[in-house]
Parts: C-alpha cells; sequence; structure tokens
C-alpha cells in the first residue's frame, strides 16, 4: 500500500534524519500542517513527511486495519523514499501505529514523541462518532452546512463536526467521505486496542509523550502501563489542552518538542 504523502522542506544531505508525522482516527496529514510547515522552516531543517495512514485522507482503502498492518504501510513508506531512520511524531491512532513500530522494529526509529495516547486497550468505541457519519446521506447533500446539520443531531460539540467535515470532498459533482467508514466500523476493536506485547521486548531509547491535562488518554494508570514496554518515557502534560493538544496549545507543544527532537 503506497501512502498519501504531503512532504515540506527539500531533502538536504547531511542534515538530521527526517520526520513522519502520523495523525489520529478520523484525522488526516493537513490536520498537521501548521506543526509540519514549522518543522521544516530553515536551511537547516531536514524533510518532514506528513501522511495520511490507510483508510484516512487520500490513501486507499483497505479492509484490514490493526496496527501491525498500518506499522508495516509505514515500512514501505519508508523503503519507497529510501528512508532508513527516521523521527516520528503521532497522535493517538497514529501513535498506536509508532508504538507498534518502534516495538517491532526499533531500528527504523531515532526519536518518537507519541501525542496523546497510551499502547492500551480503551474503552472509546467512537459509536455515537461513526452513527453520525453514517446518519448524512452522502449522496443527495448538496453542500457541506447540509451536512454538518445531520452531524448536529448526535454531535452537539462544533469544534468535533468541523473536523469531521475535513473528511467531505466534493468529486464529480457528488460529495463522499473520504474515509472508509465500513472499516473504520469492524476494525474499531482493533483502533482501540493495542496487540499483544506479551512477547514483545521493551524500546530502550527515549521516547517524548506529551498529553492534554483535560485528556484521560495519559492518565497515571496508562502511564505506569507504558513505562512497562517504554522504560525510558518520559511524560509532559499540557495544561488547558485536551486530546488536541497540537492544535489548541501549539506554542506550547513546538517548545516541548523541539529540544527532543533537536
Amino acid at each position: 500500500m503506497r501512502l498519501a504523502v504531503t512532504r515540506y522542506g527539500a531533502i538536504q544531505t547531511g542534515h538530521s534524519l527526517p520526520v513522519i508525522i502520523l495523525h489520529g482516527l478520523f484525522g488526516s496529514s493537513r490536520n498537521w500542517h501548521p506543526v509540519a510547515q514549522s518543522l521544516a522552516k530553515g536551511s537547516k531543517s531536514s524533510p518532514v513527511y506528513a501522511l495520511d495512514l490507510r483508510n484516512h485522507g487520500k490513501s486507499p482503502h483497505s479492509s484490514i486495519m490493526n496496527y501491525p498492518a498500518m506499522a508495516q504501510d509505514i515500512v514501505e513508506f519508508m523503503a519507497a523514499e529510501h528512508i532508513g531512520k527516521a523521527r516520528l511524531i503521532a497522535h493517538s491512532m497514529g501513535g498506536k501505529v509508532a508504538m507498534w513500530l518502534a516495538l517491532t522494529e526499533p531500528e527504523r526509529v531515532s526519536k518518537l514523541v507519541v501525542v496523546d495516547i497510551a499502547p492500551v486497550a480503551y474503552e472509546h468505541d467512537f459509536s455515537g462518532v461513526l452513527e453520525a457519519l453514517k446518519s448524512v446521506p452522502i449522496e443527495h447533500i448538496g453542500s457541506r452546512k447540509e451536512a454538518d446539520h445531520y452531524l448536529a443531531r448526535y454531535l452537539a460539540q462544533q469544534s468535533l463536526r468541523q473536523f469531521l467535515l475535513q473528511n467531505l470532498q466534493l468529486k464529480d459533482g457528488h460529495y463522499q467521505w473520504r474515509l472508509n467508514l465500513d472499516a473504520i466500523t469492524h476494525s474499531i476493536a482493533d483502533i482501540t486496542g493495542f496487540p499483544d506485547t506479551r512477547n514483545i521486548q521493551a524500546y530502550a531509547k527515549r521516547v517524548l509523550f506529551i498529553g492534554g491535562d483535560q485528556s484521560d488518554y495519559l492518565n497515571r494508570e496508562n502511564q505506569q502501563k507504558t513505562r512497562q514496554l517504554f522504560p525510558m518515557a518520559t511524560f509532559s502534560m499540557i495544561k488547558n489542552a485536551g486530546h488536541w493538544l497540537h492544535s489548541e496549545q501549539p506554542k506550547i507543544f513546538m517548545a516541548l518538542i523541539n529540544p527532543y527532537l533537536n
């Protein structure tokens, strides 16, 4: 599978390793444009690759959607781009992809920033979001405003609806979702879970975990579980931030990741 990618900066021999950014569930590479653009600025910067994971954005769709398969997509992308090792920034579902890659292919990961997620199974089933998305009569709507009207019946939070509506595209005069809703629905247990790690060796390098203090994804219990697989983990919690902390508190987020990546 060839993942869609947005490239930032030029490939420059002799500079630091490239950065690969992975988005979360229902997201895409475009959510990370400000961060990727900031990282790629400057003559001494390295190239930044923001990927669309399978069944998201402009990437191909597949009925298979689990973390070993998605991590293999990253391996194949790196091989196609002749990238032997990279620095990864990964949010939510993308964070689980990156963690599985680090655990199973540690030589490919130089540095890892995991954003508001832990390598654990969560109870969230996203049934409300999926129901809302499927409630939109996609073949008959004539505008984004009309789609938002249907979403609002299920989702009161406007910012969440606007986030989801980024997945709506107009093609050949008709609206359609970029998301593979059927595959996501059928794979939601794999997405909210994490693969069996009983025979997996811990990742020995330092990893930066960043969470929002208004989110429960990286609570103390999950931090303790994370250290079993990532014993060199460092946790930084951003005040007044939720799950999408990189867009809610971008200056603080960049201030945390730049020293670690460099």
